[in-house]
């Protein structure tokens, strides 16, 4: 799973990448801690504007980045993001991996938190996709490897596959702006479950390409993509600094164009919840978004990966 995990965010990144828009790699470089080890850093910047509904284009300058920051002790990973544009904004992920079906409920500490964390448990071959996003080669009801021989998933596949593991994703998503903070959370917990959907899926479906790399192998093959993609998105221009502290009006310079975060403490007429994007049918829809009250949630993705040698159906 780390190997194959590796291997689909390259090959991912690059495919979603084109010219100003995409995944940059700024860093990635072996890195100590003194809790959890040896690890790996890495640095990205996300360019994607054009990737965002009407409605937050409207209220985000045409260029800006999401920084993304990931500390890799597998089995135990971190990863923040926070955006150029939004100094209140901030996502947190804490990732484990263990050897069950997604049962263990206190992963991420001794005390449950019922009434902080909303949990979704993803099913990575029948629940819905976007459609834009579905290929036929990469429906894991159909997709069956001709290396290992894992496939196709039949429905009710995770309660008789062994061996499974489960990857458990605690995501924590903060947006500081009266008026706007509910509506932005929920939207920017939706994206992430489809992100993590159809990521796990691409992995699953690509294992004929990776099961056979070492990690000095997928290692070289990460950053040759990335170097792929750096050049595939091009020269960027200077990012915008955005000042918390007000100037008076006297002193604000720049032309009349040039945006700036709204003020208003209400919600502006435009700002609606984004409409349902058509999804590839597979199950009935399982997501619930979270209650306006919560600020974490918590993915539960069931994988498929074997940790013994010998092939096994998946």
């Amino acid at each position: 799973y780390r190997i194959g995990q590796l291997y689909m965010i390259s090959k991912h990144s690059h495919e979603q990448s084109e010219r100003g828009e995409g995944v940059e790699v700024v860093q990635n470089e072996p890195y100590e801690d003194p809790e959890h080890g040896s690890g790996q850093f890495t640095e990205k910047r996300i360019y994607l504007n054009n990737k965002l509904p009407s409605w937050a284009r409207a209220v985000v300058p045409k260029i800006f980045y999401v920084t993304e920051k990931a500390w890799n002790y597998y089995p135990y990973t971190i990863t923040e993001y926070t955006c150029s544009f939004l100094p209140k904004f901030s996502i947190h992920i804490e990732s484990k991996y263990e050897d069950n079906k997604g049962n263990n409920d206190n992963i991420f500490g001794s005390e449950p938190k019922e009434k902080e964390t909303e949990v979704c448990f993803v099913d990575i071959a029948y629940d819905d996709i976007p459609e834009r996003h579905y290929k036929e080669s990469e429906d894991l009801r159909h997709f069956k490897s001709k290396k290992t021989d894992r496939g196709s998933l039949q429905e009710g596949w995770i309660s008789t596959q062994d061996p499974i593991m489960c990857s458990y994703k605690l995501v924590t998503v903060k947006f500081e702006v009266w008026g706007l903070q509910t509506r932005v959370e929920q939207f920017v917990h939706k994206v992430i479950r489809d992100v993590l959907l159809l990521g796990h899926r691409q992995a699953f479906a690509w294992v004929d390409e990776w099961v056979d790399m070492t990690m000095e192998e997928v290692r070289e093959y990460e950053r040759a993509t990335q170097e792929a993609t750096n050049l595939k998105i091009g020269t960027f221009p200077p990012a915008i600094s955005i000042s918390e502290t007000p100037l008076p009006s006297s002193t604000r310079s720049g032309p009349n164009s040039a945006p700036s975060t709204p003020l208003s403490t209400e919600a502006p007429d435009f700002l609606s919840v984004p409409k349902e994007r058509p999804r590839k049918k597979s199950a009935p829809e399982t997501l619930t978004l979270p209650d306006p009250g919560r600020r974490d949630s918590l993915f539960k993705l069931p994988s498929f990966f074997s940790w013994n040698s010998s092939p096994q159906p998946e």
